[in-house]
């Protein structure tokens, strides 16, 4: 069984095509979270609490205490509020920017190159990640929801990297960005990081580790993936394309200041106005609803407003129908 999602409004406003089962569990989750106005409300989408569901196999109780954390998290990060300017510095050298190509599903591509890491503030780094996950969000296109991680590990070693700041960004992008990777290409890892994946492996979701895909250059079975995924000439040399643009600081800044207009946009109704139409709008503070702890939660689940069978996944997928296998070949694959 699966899910599709598509926007097709003229406010930006999501139209999502789900199953009665699925349908059923979406609206759950709503009951279980309770009323939000503003931007968490437009956030509470259906496709959006959908993700959640599936990164946990559809457990409703479950999927709600990770939404409702989220929502306090974005409540206080105000995420959709970081800007160029805010993380101007840490992107100079070009160690993590969206591409401007895409691969062949359409999906948005972020660059990373661990040897161009500029900065020892782990709260830098991860303000940056969190502004580059946003800015790619609002850059894909109306059929995808998930995007490709393509990360170049010529010239690294273990200097570049840091345990803490992997563990603080997995738990960031699990926690708060579920079913939004769909796959993510380490282009000729050396030998030295195949300890320090040992070590942070642990540290991700099963689904989320088996997207993990390594490719080299010299290896013919894995560069088919590359072909796959992309159409190679669009590709930078370093990856085995022949499209030749370097990172240029100046004109991404450019890029990047142009899509901080669009963010105002992405997050207002065609009036103007906040989006309310996923949730009811309440008059207090929405961070009140969001503080209830997981045996209130349970409460809520047990009592008439949630049936029994909201708790049990027998109806739904227990995979992930976008996780990428070993061998698939890219028309194979499924989309959102």
């Amino acid at each position: 069984m699966s899910s599709e999602t598509k926007t097709a409004t003229p406010d930006g406003s999501e139209i999502s095509l789900f199953s009665d089962a699925e349908k059923k569990k979406i609206n759950d989750v709503k009951r279980l979270i309770g009323p939000l106005s503003g931007k968490l409300a437009l956030y509470c989408s259906d496709a959006s609490i959908a993700r959640y569901l599936r990164a946990r196999n559809w457990n409703v109780k479950k999927a709600t205490k990770m939404l409702k954390a989220s929502l306090k998290w974005r409540h206080e990060y105000k995420p959709e509020e970081i800007r160029w300017e805010d993380v101007a510095n840490e992107a100079e050298t070009g160690k993590i920017y969206r591409s401007n190509y895409k691969d062949k599903l359409g999906r948005t591509v972020l660059v990373m190159r661990p040897r161009c890491q500029n900065s020892k503030s782990a709260k830098g780094q991860i303000k940056y990640l969190v502004y580059c996950m946003e800015n790619a969000i609002i850059n894909l296109p109306e059929n995808q929801e998930q995007m490709v991680w393509l990360i170049d590990f010529h010239g690294f070693n273990l200097s570049h990297i840091s345990v803490n700041v992997t563990k603080e960004t997995a738990k960031v992008l699990q926690e708060h960005y579920p079913e939004r990777l769909g796959i993510a290409v380490l282009y000729n890892p050396p030998k030295i990081f195949e300890p320090f994946w040992k070590m942070v492996k642990p540290f991700l979701e099963p689904k989320t580790a088996n997207k993990v895909k390594f490719v080299y250059s010299e290896d013919c079975n894995t560069k088919k993936l590359l072909a796959e995924l992309f159409d190679i000439d669009l590709l930078e040399p370093a990856f085995g394309g022949k499209q030749g643009e370097d990172f240029d600081i100046n004109r991404y800044a450019e890029r990047m200041k142009e899509d901080d207009k669009k963010v105002p946009l992405f997050w207002k109704t065609e009036g103007g106005d906040p989006a309310t139409a996923s949730l009811p709008v309440q008059g207090t503070d929405d961070s009140s609803a969001l503080d209830s702890d997981s045996e209130t939660l349970d409460e809520k689940a047990d009592d008439g407003s949630s049936s029994h069978e909201a708790d049990t996944t027998d109806d739904l997928p227990t995979d992930d129908p976008l996780q990428e296998t070993e061998g698939q070949s890219i028309d194979e694959k499924g989309t959102k």
